[in-house]
């Protein structure tokens, strides 16, 4: 499916149109599977190339923001690209082609069970059997689940270490946590390593997050030394054609179950943390200003070996998965700021200053803060800019900023004279024209 229709071959194309084309030139047969299993293979495979397809689309929506201000040329490229009638137009064909690789599945461990094609019982001793398809028609594998809640609807089993893995969607609405309110203020915050959050109240939220992501980066750093070093050992002990002292230290020594299974706790734990961090910050906030933690992070330094491998597993997409999840669930909005340079800006005077750290200096105004919390305070002053939209590049993000300090320190007025701008500002008026007191 991947190699077939995962790059422009499989644009607009829904997996009934593939699974009628298979059926028709006899490629379905090739897979030895009952039908009801290749079917819903199709329709998963599918739906994997249409959110890796989406995910490109972000990007170009990103890139057609940048590129033009005219109202009606953004809604005509919009509206192709909607349409996946991308390829007509040189412009979106080259973003396309830029940011929609092809893409590869390694899946070889799982498959999906439509909600008609298994079911499940109960023996005498209380414990609960799960019955799906087998390669031979009428015949049934059973398989033993350590729960008393029976699974419903479509099913993804996944054999894992030995183990099969029963995955299936609950409403999220019939949680215990959806039904918690959420509070009434506008909060802002701000992602960290350290913590989950900050807020522009300055409190920090998941405290044990930086603590969690470097005691493991330590802990596989040593293990990673000790693995190489003994799969040096395997290697040298096969050149030298003692095999079975290569295959010891390879089935007792090099193994994965345990790896993986210690990768999942860890996953496990970090989620745990990012999660209720975000539900104390939904507990005081009615509204959620944040940092679109989709896009790329780029720096320009160099950094050590060390840094590089913590900050690899920087848990942006378990934060931004977390904000968009909760929010929804319990009612609250999440509105994304554009975020550049709020972490080197003075939130006070609105001076570009110096971080360090976890503080920031300010020179004009002669005082220290706390980076997170003033970078938190930016994102929430963010929300109500008249100038700085969600796409606008760094560069003039930056420039901005630099008009506005130029402008407070000289006292001049804002050089505008559209009626629609002086409207944005009577309405959310900057910082850099309003009085220090």
């Amino acid at each position: 499916m991947w190699q077939r229709y995962g790059s422009i071959n499989g644009a607009g194309l829904r997996d009934r149109q593939v699974r009628d084309r298979w059926l028709a030139d006899g490629t379905h047969v090739q897979f030895a599977v009952l039908a009801n299993a290749w079917k819903e293979t199709v329709r998963d495979a599918m739906a994997d190339i249409g959110a890796n397809l989406a995910a490109a689309k972000v990007q170009v929506r990103r890139a057609i923001s940048r590129r033009t201000t005219d109202p009606a040329e953004r809604r005509r490229m919009f509206t192709a690209l909607k349409a996946d009638q991308w390829a007509e137009d040189p412009f979106l064909s080259r973003q396309m082609r830029k940011h929609w690789r092809r893409g590869r599945n390694r899946t070889h461990d799982q498959i999906v069970v439509r909600a008609d094609r298994y079911h499940s019982a109960v023996d005498g001793r209380g414990r609960l059997w799960l019955a799906i398809p087998g390669l031979e028609p009428r015949k049934m594998v059973r398989i033993p689940l350590s729960t008393t809640v029976a699974p419903t609807g479509t099913l993804r089993l996944i054999l894992r270490g030995g183990r099969v893995e029963v995955h299936y969607q609950i409403d999220a609405a019939q949680m215990r946590s959806s039904q918690r309110a959420c509070g009434e203020a506008t909060t802002g915050v701000d992602k960290g390593y350290t913590e989950a959050l900050t807020d522009s109240n300055g409190q920090p939220h998941g405290l044990k997050l930086g603590v969690l992501l470097s005691s493991e980066s330590d802990r596989l750093k040593e293990r990673n030394r000790r693995r190489a070093k003994l799969r040096s050992i395997a290697n040298n002990a096969a050149l030298r054609g003692d095999c079975a002292k290569a295959h010891r230290i390879k089935a007792n020594n090099l193994g994965t179950i345990k790896r993986d299974r210690r990768a999942a706790r860890h996953r496990a734990r970090v989620r745990t943390e990012v999660f209720t961090a975000v539900h104390e910050v939904v507990d005081k906030a009615a509204t959620v200003i944040a940092e679109d933690l989709t896009k790329r992070f780029t720096g320009r330094k160099t950094l050590p070996k060390n840094i590089n491998r913590r900050l690899a597993a920087w848990t942006k997409g378990v934060t931004a998965e977390a904000l968009k999840s909760v929010s929804e669930r319990r009612g609250s909005a999440l509105v994304h700021v554009n975020a550049a340079y709020t972490s080197q800006t003075c939130h006070r005077c609105g001076r570009l200053g110096r971080r360090s750290g976890d503080r920031f200096h300010c020179t004009p105004c002669g005082v220290v803060w706390q980076a997170d919390v003033n970078a938190a305070i930016n994102i929430l002053h963010r929300a109500g800019d008249p100038d700085i939209a969600l796409h606008t590049p760094h560069h003039k993000v930056k420039q901005i900023l630099q008009d506005r300090t130029d402008r407070h320190r000289t006292k001049l007025p804002v050089q505008d004279s559209n009626p629609a701008t002086t409207g944005r500002r009577a309405n959310h008026p900057n910082r850099s024209t309003m009085s220090n007191k």
